[in-house]
């Protein structure tokens, strides 16, 4: 992966808004299980009241709550609240909440900031705690006798006794000794006991002021719901965008990557792809890149996401029940056991699966391309028994793997479920011993939910990059290929008085890997005007020779030179610009017979296609179709014969009017009258150009300026037909299986 990294650098500045709204989704995700915390807790076991710090209270509570505080928290707690009077200005906005007031006096909390808030809570939570103590503690002797307050025993006040009109004449160090023994019997309980404990007499407090508490519960659980519904807007706005930038980021890498594999390969010489074989080359650019697009949006995604959840999931996880760590920690490592184990098992299948692809892409387009040769030798059975071995071994390999990832999700929920169990297990005892709260509970185990689908989603990640990973090196081998044949860094012009003029000057070639050169010290000038013709036995070096012009493949030795440049020191551009180029094999492409002329010329005028179609003599079968030079041609032009097809190939390199035309072996296709006929109308056509022909046919290059023969990579023959049946014995065996003696003087 590592090896296309820089395909994302165009994408950076999405990447990172991506990584921004993710961390932003995942904090909203993770504060759901708090705010279900809050509503379960505070909304329904405390009614709504949220705070230990009473936002009203009466005169008599504020006196008894200020007889367990030191001087300094009580100066702090009055000065934290107001004395309102009935009947006053102030009291008609308090009033309607606090119908209490109508009759007495009450202290209303101050508009005062969140640190005052904090710095009087615990105070005050402790007092409500001791004034709740003491007073269970007149109610029952046996609680009494548990609160001996060193020298004031509770357990021996008479009933009926206003307590705390009588702990109010007590002096300080005595109160402190009641407050001091009721804080050892909430010392074993937690902060969040003890505030939910406080909270329960700010709730008494709240009813004896009259306040509607179902009001208050029912508001609190309202707002801190519509807080819930808004995070969760927003997590699922977060997830939208993510998901839109993560599949634009995928797709264009994929394009581009696509359109540089392309591109590259476009520049492939014929020794590249003799390296990479067509099949896989598709494959390549098609099911690799796919592989690497779903990875790229799968990482976009997951690589963040998964990992702020896991580990914010635990932080707050342990926040809301430390003592439970321990099942979070033995599902983490059971889980991530259990994906090394399925990764190690199925990564070597990965690897093997695009060479399989590859494998499958070649037997069914060779059985496509090949479908006719195959029915003529009926040799149908064969080919499918070798297509089923393709698809068998390709369908084995995936099953494989699918077999291992099935048994993983299961595995997945099973660890989950076990989780839950768990955790509500020990949760709940942690409940009855009054070490944890409900709601805490919950948000406990929906976070543990949350740490394990994050570990779910990171091994899902972790079976996608081996194969990715595969097929990341694969497109890398392509774009990393070094080309054999480049463009120099200072190329020459071919342009101004270009003639034309084809020398090879002891040239010899051989083939990438092959042991021989296939080509001896070939030396030969083609010149304008003239026709230089290659003929030779089968595997002579006719057809590498003149694919040694356009630079297809480059010379071992020696140089090619057009015009007395060498054809290295100029672009391939250039190059092949003069160049009429017509393969062995009439290649047409999809779309209209116009377009395929255009290929050659996108400016030619019809009167310069029609033209081309008159001198390759397809004129006839063009016009005889209704739509003319707008007739369909369908892909590798199977609509028409093989005749036609290199008739119109000829037409193609004709539009181009080049100063150079090679032909190879194109004429084999036609007829002895339409070769006759396209050679007179060409060489009409075209007596300015040089002509380079490839052939079987000794009719074919008998007037040729030059024949050059070849036999076994090497020049045998170099001259006129005449010359060459009175000096080379290669030409006249060749020249005689063909023709007789009467048709060779003729």
């Amino acid at each position: 992966m590592l090896r296309i990294r820089s395909y994302l650098k165009p994408y950076t500045f999405l990447f990172i808004a991506s990584i921004i709204l993710l961390f932003a989704q995942a904090n909203f995700d993770l504060a759901l299980p708090d705010y279900l915390s809050q509503i379960v807790n505070t909304g329904i076991q405390q009614s709504g009241v949220a705070n230990t710090v009473p936002t009203a209270m009466r005169q008599q509570t504020m006196e008894r709550l200020t007889l367990f505080m030191s001087a300094e928290d009580e100066t702090a707690v009055r000065d934290a609240y107001t004395l309102i009077q009935p009947n006053s200005l102030e009291s008609t906005q308090y009033v309607d909440t606090f119908p209490l007031l109508a009759d007495e006096p009450i202290y209303i909390l101050n508009d005062i900031s969140q640190e005052e808030l904090d710095a009087i809570s615990t105070p005050i939570a402790k007092s409500l705690l001791v004034i709740s103590a003491l007073e269970q503690a007149l109610a029952d002797p046996a609680k009494a006798a548990q609160m001996n307050g060193g020298a004031f025993d509770l357990s021996r006040i008479p009933p009926g006794t206003d307590l705390f009109t009588l702990l109010n004449r007590l002096p300080s160090s005595q109160r402190a000794q009641i407050t001091a023994s009721v804080n050892e019997r909430f010392a074993t309980l937690g902060d969040s006991m003890i505030n939910q404990m406080a909270v329960v007499q700010v709730k008494a407090e709240y009813e004896a002021l009259g306040m509607d508490i179902g009001k208050l519960q029912t508001s609190y659980i309202l707002r801190v719901g519509a807080i819930m519904l808004a995070v969760t807007l927003l997590s699922a706005i977060c997830s939208i965008t993510v998901g839109y930038l993560s599949a634009k980021i995928a797709a264009g890498v994929g394009r581009d990557l696509r359109s540089d594999v392309f591109r590259k390969v476009e520049n492939f010489s014929s020794a590249e792809f003799d390296k990479f074989p067509t099949a896989s080359l598709i494959t390549r650019t098609t099911n690799d890149i796919t592989q690497l697009q779903m990875v790229t949006m799968f990482m976009v995604r997951l690589v963040f996401y998964a990992p702020i959840m896991g580990v914010g999931g635990i932080i707050r996880a342990v926040g809301k029940g430390s003592s439970m760590w321990w099942t979070i920690a033995v599902a983490v490592i059971v889980l991530v056991g259990m994906i090394i184990i399925i990764v190690s098992i199925a990564m070597p299948k990965f690897r093997i699966m695009q060479k399989l692809i590859d494998r499958l892409n070649l037997v069914a387009r060779e059985n496509l391309s090949g479908m006719m040769v195959i029915r003529a030798f009926n040799m149908q059975p064969f080919e499918e028994n070798r297509f089923d071995k393709a698809n068998v071994d390709l369908a084995d390999n995936t099953l494989f793997i699918a077999r291992i990832m099935a048994v993983m999700m299961p595995m997945m929920m099973l660890i989950l479920n076990v989780l839950s169990v768990v955790i509500l297990w020990v949760g709940a005892h942690q409940v009855a011993q009054a070490n944890m709260q409900v709601g805490d509970m919950m948000a406990f185990l929906q976070y543990a939910m949350q740490i394990v689908f994050s570990f779910l989603m990171m091994s899902m990640l972790f079976i996608m990059l081996p194969r990715a990973s595969v097929s990341a090196d694969r497109i890398a081998d392509v774009l990393e290929t070094e080309l054999v044949i480049t463009d120099p860094p200072t190329p020459k012009s071919l342009n101004g008085s270009f003639t034309g003029t084809v020398e090879f000057r002891n040239v010899s070639f051989r083939y990438p890997g092959a042991d021989t050169d296939v080509l001896h010290n070939i030396n030969f000038v083609a010149r304008p005007g003239e026709t230089t013709a290659f003929i030779g036995s089968t595997g002579s070096g006719k057809s590498t020779v003149v694919n040694l012009i356009p630079r297809f493949y480059d010379v071992t030795e020696g140089s090619i030179l057009l015009d007395d440049i060498d054809i290295r020191e100029v672009t391939q551009h250039d190059l092949r610009d003069k160049i009429g180029y017509v393969p062995q094999k009439g290649i047409l492409f999809s779309g209209t017979i116009e377009s395929n002329l255009r290929y050659a010329g996108e400016l030619a005028s019809e009167e310069e296609m029609q033209t081309a179609v008159h001198i390759a003599q397809a004129a006839e079968f063009v016009n005889s179709k209704p739509e003319g030079l707008s007739a369909e041609i369908s892909q590798g032009g199977t609509n028409v014969s093989g005749g036609q097809r290199q008739r119109l190939s000829i037409a193609r390199a004709l539009v181009k009017q080049a100063p150079i035309y090679i032909f190879d072996d194109t004429f084999s296709a036609l007829d002895f009258k339409t070769d006759a006929a396209l050679r007179r109308a060409l060489f009409e056509s075209t007596h300015n150009s040089t002509i380079l022909i490839v052939t079987q046919r000794v009719s074919t290059v008998k007037n040729a300026e030059q024949i050059i023969v070849l036999e076994q990579g090497r020049v045998v023959g170099k001259g006129t037909h005449q010359e060459l049946m009175d000096t080379c014995e290669t030409y006249q065996e060749i020249a005689l299986s063909q023709l007789s003696m009467e048709e060779l003087s003729s």
